[in-house]
C-alpha cells in the first residue's frame, strides 16, 4: 500500500516537473497559432501558472529574466523528498 502510494508521488513528481519545463519551453518559442497549441498552452497555464506566481511575488525578474521556475522546481523537489521519506518510514 505505501509503495503504491510512493510510487504515485513520484509520478505525480516528475508529470509536474515534466509541465513546468513544457511551459517554460513554450514561453521562450513562437510557435504559429494551432487550436491544439492554444489548448496546450491554456492547460499549461490553467496547471503551472498558479505554482509559478507563488514564487513570482517573492522573486521579481532580475535583468528580464524569470528565475521563479528555479526556485519552484527547487522547492518541488524539497516537498517531493519529505513525502517520501514520510510515507518510508509509516
Amino acid at each position: 500500500m505505501i509503495d503504491t502510494l510512493i510510487n504515485f508521488v513520484f509520478a505525480l513528481y516528475w508529470v509536474y516537473t515534466i509541465l513546468i519545463f513544457v511551459y517554460i519551453l513554450m514561453s521562450w518559442v513562437r510557435l504559429p497559432y494551432n487550436v491544439w497549441i492554444g489548448r496546450l498552452r491554456g492547460f499549461l497555464h490553467d496547471t503551472v501558472e498558479p505554482y509559478l506566481r507563488l514564487f513570482r511575488r517573492m522573486i521579481p525578474p532580475i535583468g528580464g529574466m524569470d528565475l521563479s521556475p528555479i526556485l519552484a522546481l527547487i522547492v518541488l523537489r524539497l516537498v517531493f523528498t519529505i513525502t517520501v521519506t514520510i510515507l518510508d518510514r509509516l
